[in-house]
């Protein structure tokens, strides 16, 4: 819904009057509406730009750190998998070879009707990355002499990019990816910092800021969500190159508080049950819609790596998004509510009442990264967003996924950069009221109660988020010694079994805690989708059972201990 009118940018915002956003209510006032810090409460991270000096802290900051690349270069070098697939994906790939020869120019158009060379700056900018990162895990100095040679070349060179509307996607998308290779090679020998962070302030930032606060002219609503996405990355990593608090917190601010769709408000405009959440361009296509979670993933990535939680926001509201996209792409039903907008300069009603089919199934090197956030840090389980990444590791990069812009959207090589053994989970026992001798546990799939357990990790389980309904009350029991095997009921009988990412297994598998039956101080679970069911073991045997009398109450009542 985009004019293709003439880019016209006014550049006369100075440093010193660009927003200068609240640090304080940036911190405290975004998390009365979710924010998380990193690590919890326990482990403080970087509060805020200033309160930490979050853009020096740490180098390379942005996408990756080094005790990323650390990880990497282990597993790569003990051939472990999947990182070894992913490395042999990147190294394959024409982009990450040493000697790549750049080919930069003065002005780059995207859209209108000038000469559309604006693939010199996305193949460039991709080649400078992936070199970057070469010569981060592997050590190869030709790679990294490689990347300082685009860098500089670009810097002496850009002074314009020009177009259509089109050309705040070029300065949005190719902005936050040319700074993230230049992170990474800020300190090596001939890399001209200084030059390049001009380059990205004069050229790059004007129009960002610019797009940010007047979307060409038009209704605050016009433009996409992958617009404003592309463009809050830009600001964000030019603020973390350039240690300029003041581009970091107006990419935070905007992230909570902005106008336009990429603000997490908008771009998630409806939450629905199932912990599944409407993503803003849902009713548009789908290659835009995972374009658009891959954006939103790398803007939460680099505030990850500030110390910042933003994954979190809205009650995980980003994570309900990836599994809404996930599941329709995958071939299932999603519900859809009604998505209306203003369009254009006089804010024309639109509206979506569908979800659109066009382009499901598409793979964007995205899912990874979301994946891992999730399950390898978080220890939360999204299993359409497992599902679809597993379908696409290892993940490739740039011109993996075509030649045109679309295949350059995103920096991608998630299974290498991404992947991590999942953090320690704590695993519970679940303890009978009336057998306290004996505990769940699973033997042959099938779910019983036992004394003396063996081997004890039979009767351990990871009390995980409810597959069905991320409520605080609701949960799904994950085996210990069977990872992705959980808990679920078959015929209201209990079993072992694995996730098939259905939306029926998810309901199965997910229980409310309620107060204890027989006792309030324990703990009963309730079937989520048989609410007049509750958990209960009937001659040692565990199912789901409408509860009557007392030894009933009895038989429903649980602790989970350690």
């Amino acid at each position: 819904m985009s004019p293709e009118n003439s880019v016209s940018i006014d550049s006369s915002a100075s440093a010193d009057s660009r927003l200068r956003v609240d640090r304080r209510r940036v911190l405290f006032g975004a998390a009365a509406g979710g924010l998380a810090i990193a690590g919890g409460l326990g482990n403080l991270r970087a509060a805020s730009a200033q309160d930490a000096g979050a853009a020096a802290a740490a180098r390379p900051g942005m996408l990756h750190t080094q005790a990323d690349f650390d990880y990497i270069a282990a597993k790569v070098a003990a051939g472990a998998e999947p990182w070894l697939s992913g490395w042999t994906k990147f190294t394959a790939n024409p982009h990450s070879q040493a000697g790549w020869v750049p080919r930069p120019a003065e002005i780059i158009t995207r859209g209108g009707t000038g000469t559309q060379n604006y693939p010199l700056l996305y193949n460039d900018a991709h080649a400078c990355y992936q070199n970057a990162l070469r010569w981060r895990i592997g050590g190869d100095t030709g790679s990294r002499d490689t990347a300082v040679t685009i860098a500089n070349a670009w810097s002496s060179t850009l002074v314009e990019i020009n177009g259509s509307s089109d050309a705040q996607l070029a300065a949005g998308i190719y902005g936050y990816q040319f700074a993230n290779a230049a992170e990474l090679i800020r300190d090596a020998p001939g890399f001209d910092l200084g030059a390049f962070q001009q380059m990205m302030l004069d050229v790059f930032y004007v129009m960002n800021d610019d797009f940010l606060r007047n979307h060409q002219g038009t209704c605050d609503s016009h433009y996409w969500a992958n617009w404003d996405l592309c463009v809050m990355c830009s600001v964000l990593s030019i603020g973390i190159l350039c240690d300029d608090d003041v581009l970091i917190d107006q990419a935070l601010d905007y992230f909570w508080n902005g106008i336009g769709n990429g603000s997490i408000q908008h771009a998630i405009p409806f939450v629905h049950d199932e912990g599944l959440a409407q993503w803003q361009e849902s009713g548009r296509d789908q290659a835009h819609s995972v374009m658009g979670l891959g954006l939103m993933a790398t803007f939460m990535e680099m505030a990850w790596n500030l110390g910042l939680d933003l994954y979190a926001a809205r009650d995980n509201a980003f994570a309900k998004a990836a599994e809404y996209v996930a599941r329709y792409n995958l071939g299932n039903d999603v519900p859809f509510t009604t998505y209306s907008w203003g369009s254009g300069h006089n804010c024309a009603y639109n509206e979506m009442t569908a979800i659109s089919y066009a382009a499901r199934g598409t793979y964007r090197p995205v899912w990874e990264m979301i994946h891992h956030h999730y399950w390898s840090r978080r220890g939360i389980a999204l299993p359409y967003t497992a599902q679809f990444a597993a379908q696409g590791r290892p993940e490739g990069g740039g011109g993996d996924y075509g030649t045109t812009s679309g295949g350059f959207d995103a920096l991608g090589f998630g299974t290498l950069l991404y992947t991590r053994d999942r953090i320690a989970v704590a695993a519970n026992r679940i303890q009978s009221y009336n057998h306290q001798d004996r505990y769940v546990r699973h033997s042959n799939f099938t779910v019983r109660l036992d004394a003396n357990v063996s081997p004890a990790e039979d009767a351990r389980f990871h009390l995980a988020t409810g597959l069905a309904d991320r409520a605080d009350d609701c949960v799904s029991f994950e085996s210990r010694n069977f990872p992705g095997y959980y808990l679920r009921h078959a015929g209201f009988a209990l079993k072992l079994e694995a996730n098939d990412g259905s939306a029926a297994f998810a309901a199965d598998a997910t229980f409310r805690r309620t107060a204890g039956l027989a006792d309030a101080a324990w703990t009963s679970f309730r079937s989520y989708n048989y609410p007049d069911r509750y958990l209960r073991h009937a001659n040692y045997l565990l199912r789901i059972d409408p509860i009557t009398d007392a030894i009933g109450r009895a038989d429903a009542t649980f602790k989970t201990t350690t």
